[in-house]
């Protein structure tokens, strides 16, 4: 058992002395806080006794009954204050208060050291911190007891909740949804409360926000160390007392596992990267291609290629795990500052890619893949798709859609893109015998490597390197720009139906 504020007082070498409060003489002392911030209430926890100095302590009587109400509010034991040291005179409102809220307000005699307090009270609850000793240890060995199970629950908030002998989550720090696919999922008092505290409408309590939910229950949420985007809920029942420090203990756990978890999908990022490579720079064939999409759960023919920009690079960096948490199957590379992503061609899969770049963001969505070998083709449309994105403003465009620039349209459309694009090549060649158009083909589909050009027209690499700057002064448009290769490629498409070929020249 632990030590009453009562029992405290009648320790003849404290020199403890009532001053108002004594139907609460009965409440348990857990532990001592000590604090002269101007609302200390934001630090303690249930069951502390607070001292002060009264450095910060209010004069105005009013703003005395606020902090008994906000100090009864949180739990804690007692307020004890040094005598004789910077505390202003105690009104009577004060004590009637004290009084009704059974909230024991004592002098500390000077020069009475509070570490003797503290030191008490130690003493007189050695079996509690056993026994949180004990707790401690029991939350995380259930990181030991949950190592190896799957990525998309969480086992330590089942294990926690089970422990705590109270609900427990892992969720969004934004969206107050379970942070896991497959939860624990919280209830909508939950989620709401979540979202209150990281909106700021929430009483800090011992290094936790503290949601009022209804009459029977509040939400604790804290901080998830090194996880900026989750914090970890607890509901708490009325009256039950949670032990501040073992809340952040099963913080760290959840860090832990949290960080687990991470390490697992940054390993299938990585395999989903070399896959994802191999499909746009065609370094595989059509089986191995086909092989690659169906071992990530996507079928060819439903699926396509999306293109993420203009959102931070923490952000791009992590479309991988906002995917995984709306259980999108997907694999994905970055490139350049744009994440080329494979998905199935689902509502679902779109609003998730627009919620991962979130606000600023755009997204360039290919055509329909159709066929794995397609892969290269789809990589340009979603770079198309995303310039177009950005010129419209829209956060998200499809390739073919609403544009007069897609070149799938008339033959009308498709003269003008190529008069608009590849005129001045296509006036050079004509009047100088020269192979711009060609080079300009043959550069892009050999996904503008130098040296591959070359080989492929049998020309020297500076001869290919000379006809590039020429391109690029003619038409106004450098090549090492995304959104200028997928233009030019749809010119060359639309050319060559123009011209009854069924690819571009090259």
């Amino acid at each position: 058992m632990g030590v009453t504020v009562g029992e405290l007082l009648a320790i003849p070498h404290l020199r403890l002395r009532l001053h108002s409060g004594s139907p609460g003489l009965d409440r348990e002392v857990t532990w001592t806080h000590t604090s002269d911030l101007p609302e200390p209430w934001q630090w303690v926890g249930r069951g502390e006794l607070l001292m002060t100095n009264g450095m910060s302590f209010p004069t105005d009587a009013e703003d005395q009954v606020h902090l008994l109400e906000r100090l009864s509010g949180v739990g804690v034991s007692g307020l004890a204050i040094g005598e004789r040291m910077y505390c202003p005179n105690l009104t009577d409102r004060f004590a009637q208060v004290s009084d009704e809220l059974a909230l024991p307000i004592l002098w500390i005699a000077y020069p009475m050291p509070f570490v003797a307090i503290s030191r008490a009270v130690a003493e007189a609850t050695l079996l509690e911190q056993s026994q949180r000793l004990i707790r401690t240890a029991r939350i995380y060995d259930t990181l030991r007891r949950t190592t190896g199970r799957a990525l998309d629950g969480s086992a330590v908030a089942e294990a926690l909740s089970a422990e705590l002998r109270t609900e427990v989550f892992v969720c969004d720090r934004e969206s107050g949804a379970a942070y896991h696919p497959d939860g624990p999922h919280p209830g909508a008092r939950v989620v709401e409360a979540v979202r209150l505290a990281g909106a700021g409408g929430a009483a800090l309590i011992a290094g936790a926000r503290s949601v009022i939910v209804d009459d029977e229950h509040e939400v604790l949420v804290a901080d998830i160390p090194t996880h900026d985007q989750a914090v970890l809920a607890v509901k708490r029942p009325a009256g039950l007392a949670l032990d501040g420090i073992l809340l952040q203990h099963a913080a760290t756990v959840a860090a832990l596992e949290l960080s687990q978890t991470k390490l697992g999908l940054e390993h299938k990022r990585r395999a989903g990267a070399e896959a994802t490579a191999q499909l746009l720079d065609g370094r595989t064939d059509h089986r191995s291609a086909r092989r690659l999409l169906l071992d990530a759960g996507l079928d060819p023919e439903r699926s396509v290629l999306a293109c993420l920009g203009d959102a931070s690079q923490e952000r791009l960096r992590e479309t991988h795990v906002r995917l995984w948490r709306t259980r999108i199957p997907h694999i994905l590379a970055l490139r350049e500052a744009i994440v080329h992503a494979f998905v199935p061609d689902t509502t679902e899969a779109v609003t998730g890619l627009v919620a991962a770049v979130g606000p600023g963001g755009h997204v360039g969505v290919s055509g329909h893949l159709r066929m794995a070998s397609r892969a290269a083709e789809a990589g340009r449309e979603g770079l198309w798709a995303l310039g177009a994105a950005r010129q419209s403003g829209a956060p998200m465009q499809r390739f073919g859609d609403a544009t007069e620039l897609t070149g799938s349209g008339s033959l009308e459309d498709d003269q003008s893109l190529v008069d608009q694009v590849l005129g001045p090549l296509l006036r050079h060649d004509a009047d100088n015998q020269s192979d711009l158009l060609p080079t300009l083909a043959t550069f892009l589909d050999h996904r503008r490597s130098w040296q591959a050009t070359a080989e492929a027209m049998h020309v020297h690499r500076q001869t290919v390197l000379y006809r590039i700057k020429r391109i690029e002064r003619l038409t106004g448009r450098s090549l090492a720009d995304t959104e200028t290769v997928a233009v030019m490629w749809l010119a060359l498409r639309a050319r060559a139906r123009l011209t009854g070929g069924d690819k571009p020249p090259g």
